[in-house]
């Protein structure tokens, strides 16, 4: 059941606040990936990822809790008994992927925590109004005027989204294509196997 709950995130690399998988598609996936730490985010402060591994007896993948800068999970991928050069091949490439999915939402949302900060401060200057209200609480813009900083951002990463996309594709072809080979070598080594069972009963009678 675990195996199959992370091949499904595999595919998506599910975000804890949405249902989709972390392609830009507009001004909501943006505000849905954006970093959900209130401290001050810098490259220097970044938390490690989850030092947790399963159990060296565990028999299943292992899914962590989501990174507080990514909001991906994390998964671990079981190694198992007699894996073959095939299987290790894959299970690379996931890892490979997971780790390479995690750093690009690191970044993106970072950027995307600085600029949006750096916005608002800069709108409430032009009106003469300080970053913090009488009573100590954070100012903020109103839907219409935080949407243009969505649509400039948007804009400004336009092409780094479509290179992710092009490479989040690429990447999952190769691992489908991969787990298509291990299943069908899977269930000729299962076939060849009875036959030959089949093939000894028969002799030995």
């Amino acid at each position: 059941m675990a195996s199959r709950i992370a091949r499904r995130l595999t595919w998506k690399s599910r975000c804890p606040c949405s249902a989709e998988a972390p392609r830009p598609r507009g001004v909501s996936a943006v505000v849905r990936r954006q970093c959900s730490s209130k401290q001050a985010i810098t490259q220097e402060t970044l938390p490690k990822r989850s030092p947790f591994r399963p159990a060296p007896n565990s028999m299943h993948d292992w899914i962590g809790p989501p990174n507080p800068l990514s909001n991906l999970r994390p998964i671990i991928y079981h190694i198992h008994e007699n894996e073959t050069e095939l299987e290790k091949r894959l299970r690379n490439l996931r890892q490979e992927t997971e780790d390479w999915n995690h750093d690009f939402w690191t970044n993106q949302n970072i950027s995307f925590r600085k600029e949006k900060d750096a916005f608002i401060i800069s709108q409430l200057k032009k009106k003469g109004l300080s970053e913090r209200d009488e009573q100590g609480r954070k100012r903020a813009l109103d839907s219409e005027e935080m949407a243009v900083f969505y649509k400039s951002f948007l804009d400004q990463n336009k092409t780094r989204h479509a290179n992710y996309n092009k490479e989040w594709y690429r990447r999952n072809f190769t691992i489908t294509l991969l787990m298509g080979q291990v299943t069908l070598r899977k269930a000729w080594k299962t076939i060849t196997e009875r036959h030959s069972d089949k093939k000894k009963g028969t002799s030995t009678t």
